[in-house]
């Protein structure tokens, strides 16, 4: 059942302690958390199915976060000023739920209310250029004074000048790690002073130190609070065109700053340019594109206190037999494939192959990609 826009959705205290510890369990991320919940109507009911369904994709003994540990990062999160949201509640920013897959529950610490404002995200090289750094804080002053949040990853070079740049208009820095985890180190001034004016956000747990594969997961965060993307400086094969291609796919506007071809810092954010990125010179041609979108109506919370499941498809359904199972494992490969294609390359029902798929993540044999596209996991991984 989705609520109407009027209606935020509201946990209790019991549903906001299973939430967090379904989510902190082994193989559930955001995908498979919708996918629980859709199927079993609450958290509570998904916990106490996480073992079955982990055996019979394959898997051994599944770890689930107990309610202790939930409630110890809940105080912990607390403690240091913070507070732990759900989708859909009134301190879960609006954007993040036009995401395909949104995070379930996000950590924020600072003043809830920079989200409600648009937003453009703003990211570049962490060894900007003193013209890259420049124009990244006029663009960011610029388009703060005409109303829009400013958010980025805290990174050194361009993240660090647009915060800076919009501290008195509002910010939002997107960690990688936990909330009490800022990277770099050096930028443990800014993180407070964004949290005095602004907003910190993550979806890692509290006490989470962070490591090269949790930064595409932030710049998806970054590519989905803002209406738009502007890429100031940006090497090939750089963090920002990860950022700029999850906007793209995101549906958000990408915009680029040109720079000179004998950089190479400038060699990333040309290229976005060759590929469509809007041409930007100023904050006046971002606006151009963005003020038209504002006051789009945020997409429908996931809900739980009704405890009535989501999805129908899901609803009493019988359990796939093991032929089922072999089929489905048999067309699934290394590559990405989507779900749709491998429907129609089983002829299993669309229901028992989610159900199956289910089971797979949980097991710890499935990979998920974006787009909805999935694949069997690396032995190694």
């Amino acid at each position: 059942m989705n609520a109407p826009a009027s209606a935020p959705l509201k946990l209790n205290d019991a549903q906001r302690l299973n939430w967090l510890r379904l989510l902190r369990s082994d193989n559930v991320g955001p995908a498979t958390f919708r996918d629980l919940i859709n199927r079993f109507g609450s958290a509570s009911a998904a916990l106490d199915a996480l073992p079955d369904l982990a055996a019979r994709g394959g898997g051994r003994k599944i770890r689930i976060a107990t309610a202790a540990q939930a409630q110890a990062e809940m105080e912990q999160v607390a403690r240091f000023g913070g507070r732990i949201a759900a989708i859909g509640e009134a301190d879960y920013p609006p954007m993040l739920r036009h995401m395909d897959v949104p995070p379930p529950l996000v950590t924020v610490m600072g003043r809830c209310d920079v989200f409600a404002a648009p937003a453009v995200s703003i990211v570049g090289a962490r060894n900007a250029s003193a013209s890259g750094a420049r124009m990244a804080r006029q663009l960011a002053g610029e388009l703060g004074a005409a109303g829009f949040t400013i958010v980025s990853g805290l990174a050194r070079g361009i993240d660090a000048a647009a915060h800076w740049a919009s501290l008195e208009t509002g910010t939002v820095a997107v960690l990688a790690g936990g909330l009490d985890k800022p990277y770099p180190p050096e930028n443990l001034e800014l993180v407070g002073r964004i949290a005095r004016s602004g907003a910190v956000i993550t979806e890692m747990p509290f006490g989470w130190e962070p490591r090269a594969r949790d930064f595409p997961r932030r710049n998806r965060l970054i590519a989905g609070l803002g209406l738009g993307l502007v890429v100031v400086e940006a090497a090939q094969r750089s963090g920002s065109l990860i950022t700029a291609r999850l906007a793209g796919e995101l549906g958000r506007i990408v915009f680029a700053v040109p720079g000179s071809p004998l950089d190479p810092r400038a060699a990333g954010s040309n290229g976005l340019l060759k590929d469509g990125a809007i041409l930007t010179l100023g904050s006046d041609d971002v606006l151009e594109h963005l003020r038209p979108m504002i006051g789009r109506a945020p997409a429908p919370a996931l809900r739980e206190p009704d405890a009535a499941p989501l999805d129908p498809a899901f609803d009493e359904q019988p359990e796939p037999e093991r032929d089922d199972r072999t089929r489905l494992i048999e067309a699934l490969s290394p590559s990405p494939t989507a779900v749709d294609d491998i429907v129609r390359h089983t002829d299993l029902p669309a229901r028992t192959v989610r159900t199956l798929l289910l089971e797979l993540d949980l097991a710890g044999r499935l990979e998920r990609h974006s787009g909805g596209a999935v694949s069997l996991a690396s032995p190694d991984a």
